[in-house]
């Protein structure tokens, strides 16, 4: 906190200044960008490091979304800036999914950059995977509740889970700073959490807090046109926030500022956190320059009880894809009834060679590019034009089951006729050779539950050391 003077000339008694480094660490900045939001003289610099936009898999196998080597130059850049100017990191969501292993590996990687840098730094490591014993005992207790639209759950789902993760609110970013923490590298957790902590432990407007928090955890996807991943600032008081970005050919206007609230929300105007509910029915948004944004006017509304998100995933099968095309125009003039009669004759095939058990043993998904493959039944317009691709997705136990199948739907696609053409004929152009690829272990996400703790910690574990 300091005596300074914001982007708009105004002098603040009390504020917080906060850079975010970018929307996801591994998905980059600009450096330039980095060494002008630091003579802004941030207190703290924050970035989240996972996701559920790509899917289950980065839980369910462990495996990040980015490469190490992404994910070092990022780490490295945020925190040569921070020990020059003696302020914290804090990276949330490690490796993508913030499991364990991943939080281990992201420590692993600040370990390797302190000692090719010579940095010295107190590291707090934040666990978020969730012991079953503990979630049972819970389930039992009635304290694990359903959210909308919430799978069957029981002990089995747990059992069964691959990983297991809940997603901390702010508390335990609090509590590693408050025992001296310069870095701390968390598992799962709210993206707002990482840049709410330091302003809710100095006793900020928990409403001007969490609405910053949410449109800062992003990095600068708040600006009006979002080229490349890169850094934002905001000053925090406690009536308001101001947001400009550091990079000169980015500029946040009202509106650019205002629909980021929608982003990863069912709602624009209600965003639930652990400890409460923002509310920003009544924000204000004001351009103070052609390139900050004040804004103002939320509230905050403290939950009755303290939650914990739990994200989790299993094992769904493994998975072999056909990638191909159809033009022929009569194909396409009959399109439904040909595929429709492509997918029994390929299911009749299966099942003379595997026998009638084998129906039960794996899902044949269809996507249809050029018509519909983007919303599926939800699409308006389901005309055809000149073309369209086709993904044929086997899941089935095995690999080796998913690939023989795949191997027998794409034989008869291929040369699967319609009656205007006699003798043999090629329908389908395939891009590869083998046209079957296997792409591996595919999971799914099994459970949308929260959790009702004892406190805010007992969730997590937290670790520190001298590096």
């Amino acid at each position: 906190m300091r005596n300074v003077i914001s982007f708009t000339g105004r002098t603040h008694m009390k504020e917080i200044r906060v850079l975010s480094a970018t929307g996801i660490l591994g998905s980059g900045f600009r450096e330039e960008t980095m060494k002008r939001a630091m003579t802004l003289k941030p207190d703290f610099i924050g970035a989240d490091c996972g996701s559920t936009d790509p899917g289950p898999h980065h839980l369910g196998s462990g495996e990040p979304q980015f490469s190490d080597a992404a994910c070092k130059r990022d780490l490295r850049l945020m925190l040569l800036a921070a020990r020059a100017a003696k302020i914290p990191v804090m990276v949330g969501s490690a490796m993508t999914a913030g499991t364990d292993a991943q939080v281990d590996r992201l420590a692993g990687i600040a370990r390797e950059i302190a000692r090719e840098e010579k940095l010295k730094f107190k590291l707090a490591t934040i666990y978020s995977e969730q012991d079953r014993g503990y979630l049972k005992q819970r389930l039992r207790e009635g304290r694990i509740k359903p959210l909308a639209n919430a799978p069957h759950f029981d002990e089995s789902v747990i059992d069964r889970s691959s990983h297991i993760v809940g997603m901390c609110g702010a508390e335990p970013y609090v509590e590693a700073l408050q025992n001296g923490a310069d870095v701390v590298i968390a598992g799962r957790s709210s993206d707002t959490s990482i840049f709410a902590a330091l302003p809710v432990m100095k006793g900020f407007n928990p409403a001007t807090v969490w609405h910053m928090a949410k449109i800062m955890e992003c990095g600068a996807a708040s600006v009006v046109l979002r080229k490349y991943p890169d850094c934002n600032f905001a000053i925090v008081t406690d009536d308001h926030f101001i947001i400009e970005p550091p990079n000169p050919d980015y500029r946040c206007d009202p509106a650019s500022v205002a629909s980021h609230n929608l982003y990863e929300n069912s709602t624009p105007y209600h965003l639930v956190e652990p400890s409460g509910i923002l509310n920003t029915v009544n924000a204000r948004y004001e351009a103070v320059s052609d390139r900050a944004v004040k804004v103002s006017g939320s509230t905050f509304e403290k939950a009755a009880r303290y939650t914990i998100k739990l994200e989790g995933a299993e094992l769904a099968g493994y998975q072999s894809i056909v990638l191909g095309s159809v033009r022929d125009p009569i194909i396409l003039r009959q399109f439904d009834h040909w595929l429709e009669n492509l997918v029994k004759a390929a299911k009749d095939r299966i099942r003379a060679v595997m026998g009638d058990s084998i129906d039960s043993q794996y899902r044949l998904d269809i996507r249809q590019f050029g018509r519909n493959a983007a919303m599926g039944v939800l699409e308006p317009d389901m005309s055809i034009g000149h073309e369209v691709g086709l993904l044929f997705q086997i899941t089935a136990p095995t690999q080796k089951l998913a690939n023989s199948l795949a191997k027998s739907l794409s034989h008869i696609a291929v040369h699967y006729p319609v009656p205007e053409w006699t003798g043999l004929i090629t329908s389908v152009a395939f891009p590869y050779s083998p046209a079957e690829i296997d792409k591996g272990a595919s999971y799914r996400f099994n459970m949308n539950h929260v959790v009702e703790p004892d406190s805010p910690l007992e969730m997590f574990r937290i670790g520190y050391e001298q590096v």
